[in-house]
């Protein structure tokens, strides 16, 4: 009897752990565009939505802000809790260029290794420091490295959010990155109606990471433009909520 209710016990254990992991099967990206498309960020085919993670960092979000501007794009930027909590005023400068802020939690920590109550507290806590710029509400939340769990899920539900992964992503964190690099990865996979995944920052990437990023992106947004492709945030690219 005993041997039976440890095995049962740990059948449980098991079935609990792979309950809690499964959404992360999501990070596969080609799985995802193909069968999610919502969440992967498929939009109109005339339009591509434009998204950085990890700000805002005073040391490059404002470069990229300066570049925006000077090419006329808004984008969506996700912000980590920490890094906002830092500089509050840098948040509102986004905000009141034009562009659209989102939620990418407090701390940058994969999610498999945290129980629904810490994950709940984590989105909540950024959640409610980012809608404090003057955007708005938040709509969009974009996990740490793009792993889902059943816990973020549920929090999403309680807390409004809707998750938002990506299409086409520039591999712009790694030391090895060039601007050539990130370029021909986000245009390897881009088609109209995706969404990119790109870093402001390089918090939580390899030292420098963003400037390589900063001189990818001219002709990131000269690509679009080649293929008429509309540049824009999530809010433009998605419909409106009822």
């Amino acid at each position: 009897m005993r041997r039976a209710l440890t095995t049962l016990a740990a059948a449980g254990l098991v079935a609990g752990a792979a309950a809690h992991a499964l959404p992360a099967v999501t990070a596969f990206a080609p799985g995802r565009r193909a069968l999610l498309p919502g969440l992967a960020g498929t939009g109109p085919a005339e339009r591509v939505a434009l998204t950085f993670d990890d700000g805002p960092d005073p040391a490059s979000t404002p470069l990229f802000l300066r570049m925006l501007a000077d090419y006329d794009v808004r984008a969506t930027f996700f912000l980590l809790g920490t890094m906002l909590e830092q500089d509050l005023g840098l948040g509102r400068e986004i905000v009141a260029a034009g562009h659209e802020v989102a939620v990418h939690g407090w701390y940058h920590r994969c999610l498999l290794w945290r129980g629904p109550r810490a994950t709940h507290d984590d989105i909540a806590r950024a959640r409610d420091l980012v809608g404090g710029l003057g955007g708005g509400a938040p709509r969009w939340y974009r996990p740490p490295y793009g792993v889902l769990t059943t816990g973020a899920l549920l929090a999403c539900r309680r807390l409004g959010l809707e998750p938002k992964l990506w299409t086409a992503w520039g591999r712009d964190w790694r030391a090895a990155a060039t601007p050539d690099s990130i370029v021909a990865t986000v245009t390897s996979t881009l088609v109209g109606g995706g969404t990119v995944l790109l870093h402001d920052s390089d918090c939580t990437s390899a030292a420098g990471s963003w400037k390589r990023t900063l001189d990818a992106l001219p002709r990131l947004i000269d690509w679009s433009r080649a293929r008429n492709l509309r540049l824009g945030p999530l809010g433009d690219h998605e419909p409106v909520r009822p």
